[in-house]
């Protein structure tokens, strides 16, 4: 039981027989692929961390500047008091700077990595301690009972680090309505959303020159290796990210360096020089094209902050008529 008397950890991390399960079906597929949600263990958080400091990765830095920035408007259009609902917590720089803006009565964290969810909730359980947090440790993508909230509560839900480009544009549209049902009418979803631009500055951001990013995307077979018992050799795969113009997104794979195989729970793949596992994308929509998304689901967009040069941008959306 935690000492902070404003704090609770509920755990629904998912069984390793999950993380199992989707590795081999990935494995199996064609082309190969493993879900970005399984970079996240403690390790992976940690690299994660690291990422965002490179001078490389503008996204962090530009969304923490947008909410520093506009931290009173941001509070006025989601309301003071609420219960905020904040989906992949991982660091917890962004949401303190809209727990210090938005005062919510209850703060409520989901993420998958459970180390980094303790660390993170427990130390604004700490620093906030007007603030009841109740922290989920728990795979989003599907569904799971949510705390209970005060029925008078009215929610928001903030979805920070452009982590929406991580789905594919009809799952994003899945993921909205479930957002949408879970604040209801007239409820809130402040997420942040990347923004198109130049080539060059895209493939910078995924291919940093301290080579941390090519460490995070590694650390999945580290993990398999750790955790399923897989039988592979790290160094025999690559890191590889480029910006795919033709369907507007970054995309990750972990490329084969010459002819190796992996073996997890008596199954072997095998890989030839050059073959690869896709193991993360990453969506760059114009605002247009992201409020047309929402609109689709019956979001409403109340108001978008963008950065001078118009690199990043978070959207308050509006729960209107649901789809």
């Amino acid at each position: 039981m935690s000492a902070l008397p404003n704090f609770e950890l509920h755990d629904l991390k998912p069984a390793v027989a999950d993380f199992r399960r989707e590795v081999l079906a990935g494995l199996a597929a064609s082309p190969r692929r493993i879900a970005p949600k399984f970079f996240y263990d403690a390790a992976g958080s940690h690299l994660f961390d690291a990422i965002t400091r490179q001078p490389e990765y503008y996204p962090t830095r530009t969304e923490i500047g947008l909410l520093r920035a506009h931290g009173v408007e941001i509070a006025e259009r989601l309301g003071r008091q609420a219960a905020l609902i904040e989906l992949g917590s991982g660091s917890d720089i962004k949401i303190r700077c809209l727990l210090d803006a938005l005062r919510p009565a209850e703060y409520l964290p989901l993420d998958i990595s459970l180390d980094h969810l303790r660390d993170s909730a427990s130390g604004i359980a700490r620093d906030y301690p007007q603030v009841r947090v109740r922290a989920t440790c728990v795979d989003y993508t599907r569904e799971f009972p949510l705390p209970p909230i005060a029925p008078e509560a009215h929610r928001v839900v903030f979805y920070p680090g452009s982590s929406v480009g991580n789905f594919e544009p009809a799952d994003v549209r899945d993921l909205l309505r479930w957002v949408a049902g879970m604040v209801g009418p007239g409820g809130r979803l402040l997420i942040g959303v990347d923004l198109k631009k130049d080539l060059a500055r895209l493939n910078a951001a995924y291919n940093d020159a301290a080579g941390v990013t090519a460490a995070f995307n590694c650390n999945v077979l580290t993990r398999m290796a750790k955790e399923l018992d897989a039988q592979l050799n790290v160094e025999d795969f690559g890191h590889h990210a480029f910006y795919n113009e033709a369907l507007g997104r970054i995309e990750m794979h972990l490329r084969a360096q010459r002819a190796t195989c992996i073996e997890i729970a008596g199954q072997r793949f095998d890989f030839a020089e050059g073959e690869g596992i896709h193991t993360e994308n990453s969506y760059k929509y114009s605002e247009e094209e992201f409020g047309a998304l929402a609109a689709s689901v019956g979001f409403v967009t109340e108001q978008v902050w963008c950065d001078a040069e118009r690199l990043f941008s978070v959207h308050c959306l509006r729960v209107g008529a649901l789809s």
